[in-house]
Order: C-alpha cells, then sequence, then structure tokens
C-alpha cells in the first residue's frame, strides 16, 4: 500500500472518530443500549451502589422501562460514611431503611442538567422525600456535589456524585 493511501486512510478514520466523538458529546448519539445498572456496572466506579441496589431488591425496577434520574455516589461516596454502615445496610433485616436510602437518590422522569441550570428547587424523589436541588453555581443535589452530569442511558440518566445523600427520617 502506498504512504499516500495509508495517510489518506488513517485521515478518513480520524475524521470518522472525531465526528463520532463530537456527535456523542452534543448528545446526538440517540441510540443508547445500555441501561442504568449496566452503564453503572460498566463504569467501574459503582461496586457498592450495584451492591446495594441488588441487595435492596430494585436491580429489576432500575431495568425497567423507567425513565430514572439516577444520583449516584461513586464508592468513594460510599467510603465517607461511617465504618460498617454500609455493611450493615446490606444485612436482610436492614432491607426496608436501605431501600428507603437507595429511592432516595433516584427522581421519576428523566431531568438533565440543561433542564435545572440556574434554578433551585425541591423535588420528590421516589422514596417519597422531598430533595432540594441548587444549580445555581454548580450542581448540589441535598448537599453532594454533582461532580460529573448527564450520563445518558437507555431508561433514564445518571448524574455522579460524591456523597451519599440520606433522607431526613
Amino acid at each position: 500500500m502506498s504512504i499516500l493511501k495509508t495517510m489518506s486512510l488513517a485521515v478518513a478514520a480520524a475524521c470518522v472518530m472525531a465526528t463520532s466523538a463530537v456527535a456523542e458529546h452534543h448528545g446526538s448519539m440517540k441510540e443508547v443500549k445500555a441501561d442504568i445498572v449496566d452503564t453503572a456496572v460498566g463504569a467501574g466506579s459503582f461496586t457498592t451502589l450495584v451492591a446495594a441496589v441488588q441487595a435492596a431488591g430494585l436491580e429489576e425496577t432500575l431495568r425497567s422501562e423507567g425513565p430514572f434520574t439516577v444520583f449516584a455516589p461513586t464508592d468513594e461516596a460510599f467510603a465517607k460514611l461511617p465504618e460498617n454502615t454500609v455493611a450493615n445496610l446490606l444485612k436482610p433485616e436492614n432491607k426496608d431503611q436501605l431501600v428507603s436510602i437507595l429511592t432516595y437518590h433516584v427522581l421519576p422522569g428523566k431531568v438533565k442538567s440543561k433542564d435545572i441550570t440556574g434554578k433551585q428547587m425541591s423535588v420528590e424523589t421516589v422514596q417519597g422525600s422531598e430533595i432540594a436541588i441548587d444549580a445555581t453555581d454548580g450542581v448540589k443535589v441535598g448537599g453532594a456535589n454533582v461532580v460529573k452530569a448527564d450520563i445518558y442511558t437507555s431508561n433514564g440518566v445518571i448524574h455522579v456524585i460524591d456523597t451519599v445523600i440520606l433522607p431526613s427520617n
């Protein structure tokens, strides 16, 4: 293969990859195959959250059609909790409390960052309690910082947070 042909193929491949990256960045990639659970598993930084979702019996719900908005605490966020908190929550006898905490991180519907930018509001979670969202300077949800927004899934959107948020009751 000539050097010119090789360079042309390389340039063409680079253009295709750049176009794909730009399209994905601007949200025009419409086909998203992974659901919320598979997306969390694939990210690799939500192992505690996924284990908690499974222990609470919420996996099937978070794989359903939705749509849902999930404020997903990272493994580091769970590590900030007092020692043995996660282990205790994962015990079968504490399932109701675990479900309450996890569903406090979920909103019905698909709430994208552009929908809330510059606003302060209180919204009802799937758990039933209200949670405060402040998007006037960055985004805070119940005191947790959103560190990465708008991870689109087949059944909703994930916003990564740096702290586990706890319902007041």
